[in-house]
C-alpha cells in the first residue's frame, strides 16, 4: 500500500478511493505492450485478432465465460451483463469516472483514443499510478478496467471514434462517480505536443 496520504474521493463499505497528488503534469506510464509491468494492478489488456480477406474483416470481441478478460462475465451464473456502444467526435474528452462495483471491458473499434487510467484504490499496491494507452484503429486492444480505477479518454485525429463496451452488471448511476478531466491532483496532460 502507498503510504502517501491522499485526498479522499469517495468511500463505501470500507473501500477508500483517494487521489495522491501528482506535482507535475504528465501521462504517467505509456503502455506499449499487453504485458507491460507498469500496468495498474487489476487492469488487463488483450489484443484483438482480426481476420481479413477480400470481403472485409471479422474480429471476435468477447466470448463471455471463457478464459481471458471476460472470464467472470457468465450470464448463466446470474451476472447481468450489459453491452453498449458509443461514438465520440474528434478532440472530445470523456473523463474521469470510476465505479465501486462495476468492471468495464472496452473494445475501441475505429478512430484512435488516448485512454487515461488512474488507480484510486487506497489499498492497491499501485495506488496513485497513472497509465496511458493509445488504442483504436492502429492498435486494436481490449481493456479490462476494475472497480476503483478512474478512466477516461480523448479522441485523437480527425475522425470520430467508436467503442463497444461491456459491463458485468446493468448500469447503476449510484455506482458511478465523477472526477473532473483536469483535476489538479491527477494532473493528467491531455495535450499533444511536438516531439
Amino acid at each position: 500500500m502507498n503510504v502517501q496520504t491522499g485526498r479522499l474521493v469517495a468511500e463505501r463499505s470500507g473501500v477508500r478511493l483517494v487521489i495522491l497528488a501528482r506535482p507535475q503534469p504528465g501521462c504517467g506510464d505509456v503502455i506499449t505492450s499487453v504485458r507491460a509491468p507498469q500496468l495498474i494492478s487489476g487492469v488487463e489488456v488483450e489484443a484483438v485478432e482480426k481476420f481479413a480477406d477480400d470481403r472485409g474483416c471479422l474480429a471476435e470481441l468477447f466470448r463471455f465465460g471463457q478464459p481471458g478478460l471476460v472470464r467472470d462475465f457468465v450470464p448463466a451464473s446470474g451476472v447481468q451483463i450489459q453491452v453498449s456502444f458509443t461514438t465520440s467526435y474528434p478532440g472530445v474528452i470523456k473523463a474521469f469516472h470510476y465505479h465501486f462495483e462495476q468492471i468495464d471491458l472496452w473494445a475501441p473499434l475505429s478512430g484512435m483514443m488516448q485512454v487515461a487510467l488512474y488507480d484510486l484504490r487506497e489499498s492497491s499496491p499501485t495506488c496513485g499510478r497513472l497509465n496511458t494507452l493509445f488504442v483504436g484503429d492502429a492498435r486494436l486492444w481490449k481493456v479490462r478496467i476494475p472497480p476503483g480505477v478512474a478512466h477516461g479518454y480523448r479522441v485523437l485525429g480527425t475522425e470520430p471514434s467508436a467503442m463497444i463496451y461491456a459491463m458485468d452488471r446493468f448500469y447503476n448511476p449510484q455506482d458511478e462517480g465523477r472526477i473532473a478531466y483536469d483535476d489538479p491532483g491527477i494532473n493528467y496532460d491531455w495535450v499533444t505536443r511536438p516531439r
